[in-house]
């Protein structure tokens, strides 16, 4: 059975690669393949040997290499975040951006993060774009204003009212200056809390530190948003507390105080037909404080790190446009864009000329919007590096195990290897077979994650 129906619905030769797949010598080893990269839906082909040799004699321990591979290639994840991409190895990228957020939260002793704090002023902030003019929406216990009540996946929700008034080139320039904005918020932010604290900002690089981790998503308007983890820690980061002053109640006054402040804006200059503009965030603030476990008024740990980790995966796909750089005008028409999605990327590639220290036509296919979708401050937590780190030595040590290499030390032993790339991808019938394999894979793991749920939960209830 198939997403689209039965073997039988399948096209003729798509069936037929298929069972050429499954059929040939090295199915085994080349489903063992596609495991291991957990089900990648693009994965990159390699060929080369690797040999193990002892240091000090010289003996060779273990020699691999991909002659006996199928098809004489060795397969590795592509480690694309984008979900339109590569589901499966998205699917690991929101793993690990939930476990760095989490550790911000509730603390991991396995990288020196400590529980304490969960006591530290910590709130989940949401940065909204300004309204660049009205669109289709869904407010509550009243229609739309064009009159009708909209279903809650109507493809016109985030669409323009009147596309022919509303301010595209606003629009994308927001989105492209994002980044700056937040740079000027954080500033604020500490300066904001100084002031709250009766201190200058050298004093309070003495005595507390700002942490934090963010998200950028897109709203259905094609809008830039932030969600940010934001916490007051001790001069010394996670593992120092912060001073009694600092309080839930003075991160939430600090927050909106710096939103609300001239310094945190950007002016964009005139430029040709285009005027000056000075963008801010959005009205539409909202600060939430961040409990540990659940008492039915605040968001938790739990309800953060998966909020986050949910848009790390994501881009400005569920607005329409694509998920890859776009041309030109033409491309854009022969690619059968949705109407307002089309008129955001026109808008970056009309505008292009006008700012070319911007790149506004290279991020067109993003809105404009140029900077990271998940970032973080240095001593918010752990980072990618280090997860995908722990990882790889995991898989490390078990391919040691494999080989008969485990009791040897690692610093004993000299690893030469050679690799060429080879190409990536699948087949028609190898990427069915692959999806089939990563659903299984993800059915899996979301048993376990939701296991762990559980086991968390039923801890803070005993708490």
């Amino acid at each position: 059975m198939t997403d689209s129906g039965t073997l039988a619905d399948l096209d003729p030769g798509l069936l037929g690669d298929m069972l050429r797949v499954a059929g040939a010598p090295g199915y085994t080893r080349w489903e063992d393949q596609i495991r291991r990269t957990g089900g990648c839906s693009d994965p990159i082909h390699i060929t080369g040997w690797s040999a193990t040799k002892d240091k000090a004699s010289g003996e060779v321990l273990h020699r691999y290499s991909t002659e006996n591979e199928p098809g004489a290639r060795l397969r590795i994840a592509c480690g694309n975040r984008r979900a339109s991409r590569c589901p499966a190895c998205a699917w690991t990228y929101s793993g690990d951006t939930y476990h760095l957020i989490r550790a911000g939260l509730a603390g991991d002793d396995r990288r020196n993060i400590p529980a304490a704090v969960r006591e530290h002023p910590r709130a989940f902030v949401t940065l909204t774009a300004p309204s660049f003019g009205p669109v289709h929406n869904r407010p509550t216990g009243r229609p739309c204003r064009c009159g009708n009540h909209h279903q809650e996946n109507a493809p016109e929700l985030g669409t323009a009212l009147d596309p022919a008034t509303y301010d595209y080139a606003a629009a994308v320039l927001f989105n492209n200056h994002a980044g700056q904005l937040w740079q000027r918020f954080t500033t604020r932010l500490r300066r904001e809390i100084a002031a709250c604290a009766g201190l200058t900002q050298r004093e309070l690089k003495e005595v507390a530190r700002v942490s934090y981790g963010k998200v950028a998503e897109f709203q259905k308007r094609g809008a830039v948003h932030l969600h940010a983890v934001i916490r007051i820690d001790g001069p010394d980061g996670p593992d120092t507390p912060p001073p009694a002053w600092a309080t839930t109640g003075l991160l939430d006054l600090s927050v909106r105080a710096a939103v609300a402040h001239t310094y945190t804006s950007v002016t964009v200059l005139a430029a040709a037909d285009q005027p000056a503009r000075t963008f801010r965030w959005g009205t539409q603030l909202d600060v939430r404080p961040i409990k540990a476990f659940g008492d039915g008024s605040d968001i938790t740990e739990q309800a953060v790190a998966s909020y986050v980790a949910k848009y790390a995966t994501k881009a400005a796909e569920n607005t329409g446009t694509l998920d890859r750089r776009i041309g030109n005008h033409e491309a854009l028409v022969l690619l059968d864009v949705p109407d307002h999605a089309a008129r955001l990327i026109a808008a970056c590639l009309d505008l292009d000329p006008l700012y070319p220290d911007r790149r506004l036509a290279a991020w067109s296919h993003m809105l404009g919007f140029r900077g990271h979708f998940s970032t973080k401050s240095r001593r918010y937590s752990t980072t990618l590096g280090a997860l995908r780190q722990t990882r790889a030595d995991y898989r490390a040590a078990q391919e040691r195990e494999a080989r008969g290499l485990g009791d040897v030390e690692p610093d004993t032993v000299l690893v030469l290897a050679s690799w060429q790339y080879a190409g990536h991808g699948h087949s028609p019938g190898e990427s069915v077979l692959a999806a089939t394999i990563a659903r299984g894979i993800q059915l899996n793991r979301q048993t376990a994650r939701e296991a762990l749920q559980d086991l968390r939960a039923q801890e803070g209830d005993a708490t």
